[in-house]
């Protein structure tokens, strides 16, 4: 039988995946558990920048529903809900874990199974603070496009998480 040929951009592929690390950032915040829980889920519209969002026009707010398979979306000025997640756990309140919803184009993936993962865990620190750890994992689940995406949420994370410890800190 004749050995396969491999192109270069297959080898390239399958080599990138098999480095493709998960975006990991991490913050700590001055207050407990409870409360970071609860500002990163039910306040998320507090903290959340209306300029990420996928709908087609202006965000008016996000929803984050605190249950096992929850929908978490945003409500567009034009009056139209855009689904952008899923709640995939809810432990409040140490964990949550949401599916990203949301392919390289930036429009929705309703299969969860093209979908990547964000985890957050909630740890507490002898001080009082919280060590805040998020962790978005299986990017390359959304096929072409997938190294774009993790590039742009590498990035991405950071400047939400900062609005979120502010907020945390405000409130």
């Amino acid at each position: 039988m004749p050995e396969r040929q491999v192109s270069v951009d297959e080898a390239t592929l399958v080599a990138d995946l098999q480095e493709l690390e998960p975006v990991r950032k991490s913050l700590r915040v001055r207050a407990d558990v409870a409360k970071a829980f609860r500002v990163f889920t039910e306040e998320m519209d507090s903290w959340w920048p209306r300029t990420h969002h996928i709908g087609k026009s202006p965000m008016k707010r996000v929803v984050v529903e605190g249950r096992p398979m929850g929908a978490i979306y945003t409500d567009q000025e034009d009056g139209t809900v855009c689904p952008w997640g899923s709640v995939v756990t809810w432990e409040p309140p140490h964990l949550f874990v949401m599916a990203w919803q949301i392919r390289p184009d930036w429009t929705f993936e309703p299969d969860l199974g093209k979908c990547s993962e964000v985890e957050v865990r909630f740890t507490p620190a002898d001080d009082g603070t919280t060590l805040v750890e998020l962790e978005h994992r299986h990017i390359e689940r959304h096929g072409a496009g997938w190294s774009k995406m993790h590039e742009s949420v590498n990035g991405g994370w950071i400047g939400v998480l900062e609005k979120f410890g502010a907020q945390v800190d405000a409130a």
